[in-house]
C-alpha cells in the first residue's frame, strides 16, 4: 500500500492597517487561477512557520509584515497532497516597492467590511472572520528561555559567565530571526552570560537597547520578585506599543508565563525547552487582556512540530 502524500506546509498572513472607513486588508491576485486570497506560500526546507509567514507575505505585496496574534489554520487537498496553511495576523512594518510577478500580479488594501466577498475561496473567509474579532492593535509579551549552554557539572567558573556552547550560539541565532517577526522593542534578560548571549543578536540586529535585571537572574532573585518585576514592565508607559522580551531561566519560565497570562490560558505545565519561547499578544492598555497564547522552538520546521499553540 502506498504511503500517504506528506502534508504541505504553507504560512500566510491578514496583513492589516487602519483605514479611513475603519481597518483594511491586504489581497492578493494571482493570475494562474485567478483568484483573490490571503498573502501564503509554501515553506522553504527546513523554515520556521513563523518565517514562512513573513517571507511570503514580503514576496508577495513588498510589505514586511510584523506578526500579531496566530489565527485559524486551513487544511484542503491539491493535486500534489494535503496542505496546510498556518495564518498570523499581522501590521505592516516596513515597505518596498512592489514588483509584479508570475505568482502575484497586484494586490489592494481592501476594507474589511468588503474583504469576504472579494476573497474566491470559503476558508479564506473563515480566517478573516477570525482576524475581525480581535483588536485592531495587539503588543507581543514574549518570554523566552535562554540558547542551550553546555552542562553546568562540566562548567568550573561562576554560572554567571557560562555561555552558550556551539549549538546555543547557533540557535540564538535563529531565535534573532523568530523574534524579528514579532519585533519587540523592549529587551531584558538575566544578567548571566547565557541569557544575555540568546537576545545579543536580536537586539543588535533591531537596535533595541538590551537590559540585564537581576530579578530575571536565578541566584539573585525569588519567583515573587521575578513577577512582580515582569508586572511593573507591563505596565510601564511605552509597553503597551513596543512589546516586550524577557529572556530568563527554565526555572522562572512558568513564573513568568502565570505572571504574563490568566492560568486558564496557559497549559498545566507552562515550561518550555531551551531555544524555546512564549507569546502573550495583548490588547491596547495597561491592563490589556491576552488575546492569543503562542509557544515556539527554535527546531520547528525541522522535522519538529513544537511550531505553536
Amino acid at each position: 500500500m502506498a504511503a500517504d502524500p506528506p502534508v504541505i506546509r504553507a504560512a500566510g498572513t491578514v496583513l492589516g492597517r487602519p483605514g479611513a472607513a475603519g481597518r483594511e486588508v491586504a489581497l492578493v491576485h494571482r493570475p494562474r487561477y485567478g483568484d483573490w486570497s490571503l498573502p501564503k506560500g509554501k515553506a522553504a526546507a527546513g523554515e520556521h512557520p513563523l518565517r514562512t509567514a513573513v517571507r511570503e507575505t514580503a514576496e508577495e505585496t513588498g510589505v514586511t509584515p510584523r506578526l500579531g496574534p496566530r489565527l485559524p489554520s486551513v487544511e484542503y487537498e491539491t493535486a500534489r497532497g494535503p496542505k496546510r496553511v498556518d495564518y498570523w495576523a499581522a501590521e505592516a512594518a516596513a515597505a518596498d516597492p512592489f514588483s509584479a510577478g508570475d505568482e502575484v500580479d497586484r494586490w489592494e488594501w481592501v476594507p474589511l467590511a468588503e474583504a469576504r466577498d472579494r476573497l474566491t475561496y470559503a476558508h479564506d473567509a473563515g480566517v478573516l472572520a477570525a482576524y475581525a474579532e480581535l483588536p485592531e492593535h495587539t503588543r507581543p509579551v514574549i518570554v523566552l528561555r535562554h540558547a542551550p549552554a553546555g552542562e553546568k557539572r562540566h562548567w568550573h567558573d561562576r554560572d554567571l559567565v557560562r555561555p552558550l556552547d556551539d549549538r546555543g550560539r547557533e540557535e540564538a541565532a535563529v531565535l534573532s530571526r523568530l523574534l524579528h517577526s514579532y519585533a519587540p522593542r523592549r529587551a531584558f534578560s538575566s544578567a548571566t552570560a547565557r541569557c544575555l548571549e540568546s537576545l545579543l543578536d536580536y537586539a543588535f540586529a533591531l537596535d533595541v537597547p538590551l537590559v540585564a535585571d537581576q530579578s530575571f537572574t536565578l541566584a539573585s532573585t525569588t519567583p515573587e520578585r521575578a513577577a512582580a518585576r515582569l508586572r511593573e514592565l507591563l505596565g510601564s508607559p511605552g509597553e503597551e506599543h513596543d512589546g516586550l522580551v524577557v529572556c530568563t531561566h527554565g526555572e522562572l519560565v512558568p513564573v513568568l508565563a502565570r505572571a504574563a497570562c490568566p492560568p486558564d490560558r496557559l497549559p498545566a505545565d507552562p515550561s518550555l525547552p531551551k531555544a524555546s519561547f512564549w507569546v502573550f499578544h495583548r490588547a491596547p492598555g495597561a491592563d490589556g487582556a491576552v488575546v492569543s497564547v503562542e509557544r515556539h522552538d527554535v527546531r520547528a520546521g525541522r522535522g519538529d512540530r513544537r511550531g505553536g499553540t
